[in-house]
């Protein structure tokens, strides 16, 4: 079976192997989080620091190495370096299981960080070199949504593996061996379609993707650094929904498991609009980002305004679909802010603004709680909502431009 790509067709297991690559970026710090609170009595010498780097050092690391990655692609076969990353990850998984010690688990951390920074913006720049137009778009929705599957169902799997034993949640970070089979195919298939398929730079480009190629160093700078504010601010917005809701949850007397479900619908919601992308943006057109940065602030209003638990599930679902349309759209975005060679190179700059909004947003609330003597849990829903909303306005207000244009 072969899939259209705008620009011929390919076959359908080299899609699954770049999809594959997509699951693969919900993982790092995932099989932490089951047992945060066991590692200080499976580790009593250890301390709160300790525990700290083990769930944060994969994001910190993971930064660097996806700016590497991007450079890396420019001169390095693609297939050479995703195997290199791919290896390094699942290596990562293996040492996991075998760890008996904290500084080995956060050691094996930082490994991780580096085997899924290098593989992270890869996915997306399969796509961008195999897909154009339309095409290109669905599959940045696909790759998005799966991603979002993948983190569903894995934290399901690993919060269960946790209660067997402490080791086994380390047990998904073995996936990348799928990956690295279907990456072979990927090297077999990849020189005979370059054959068969002309690249972008050889074929009649849109207009809008023409104009870009003037930008210095091959990319448009002024549009790239837009698009990755505008992504990074979307990612802080929503992101309090996995931070904070446990504790909102719990100030209003709810019990951990509704917390759980409350943030499985977010989850959930930020993958739906993946499988719908191409219809959503044609309907909306270029009040996209309004649309969505809207639906942002209204479920961050009804998460603050009610203590109604399916009113807090709805806030989280309208908080998930707006950053779940923002999130591919962004991706797909980027690929028009530089030359065929930089894509990789300006996704990577891209992405990393994802893993940089959740490193920060702790920070960030805690920096304006403290400015503002503000101790509600409430407090990291309003702010962001009315962020959002002053974003919404923007984006109504420039609908017309690059950023906020994205009709197909």
């Amino acid at each position: 079976m072969r899939i259209q790509t705008g620009q011929g067709s390919i076959p359908l297991i080299i899609l699954i192997g770049i999809w594959s690559i997509s699951a693969l970026n919900a993982l790092p710090g995932l099989a932490v989080s089951p047992i945060l609170g066991k590692l200080s009595v499976i580790f009593p010498q250890s301390t709160e620091l300790d525990i700290q780097m083990l769930s944060s050092l994969p994001s910190l690391l993971i930064i660097p190495f996806i700016i590497l990655s991007g450079k890396l692609n420019e001169k390095v076969n693609t297939i050479i370096l995703l195997q290199s990353g791919l290896v390094i990850f699942a290596l990562s998984g293996v040492l996991y299981l075998l760890s008996n010690k904290m500084w080995q688990l956060i050691a094996v951390s930082a490994l991780m960080g580096v085997g899924s920074g290098l593989i992270v913006p890869l996915s997306t720049g399969l796509i961008s070199k195999f897909f154009i137009g339309p095409y290109r778009t669905e599959q940045f929705g696909l790759s998005s949504a799966i991603t979002n599957v993948t983190l569903v169902l894995a934290t399901i799997v690993t919060g269960y593996l946790a209660e067997i034993n402490w080791h086994l949640p380390f047990a998904v970070y073995l996936l990348p061996v799928v990956s690295i089979v279907l990456s072979f195919y990927l090297k077999n298939n990849m020189e005979q379609e370059k054959k068969k398929i002309p690249t972008r730079s050889e074929m009649n480009l849109q207009e809008d993707e023409t104009s870009v190629i003037q930008g210095k160093f091959g990319v448009d700078i002024k549009k790239l650094v837009q698009i990755m504010l505008f992504y990074g601010l979307s990612t802080y917005l929503v992101i309090i929904v996995s931070f904070n809701l446990p504790f909102l949850m719990k100030e209003y007397k709810f019990n951990s498991g509704n917390s759980g479900l409350m943030i499985s619908l977010f989850f959930l919601a930020i993958m739906a609009p993946g499988f719908f992308l191409n219809q959503i943006v044609g309907l909306l057109k270029k009040k996209t980002k309004f649309y969505s940065m809207l639906s942002i602030a209204v479920g961050m209003a009804l998460i603050v305004v009610t203590r109604t638990e399916w009113l807090i599930g709805l806030g989280c679902i309208l908080a998930g679909i707006g950053y779940g349309i923002i999130q591919p759209i962004a991706y797909d975005k980027t690929t028009r802010t530089a030359i065929p060679r930089k894509v990789t190179l300006a996704l990577a700059f891209v992405m990393s603004m994802n893993y940089l909004a959740i490193l920060l947003c702790p920070f960030i609330i805690d920096f304006f709680q403290s400015m503002l003597h503000v101790k509600s849990q409430q407090f990291a829903f309003i702010f962001n909502m009315c962020i959002a909303i002053a974003a919404a306005v923007w984006a109504y207000m420039k609908q017309d431009s690059f950023l906020f244009n994205d009709k197909l």
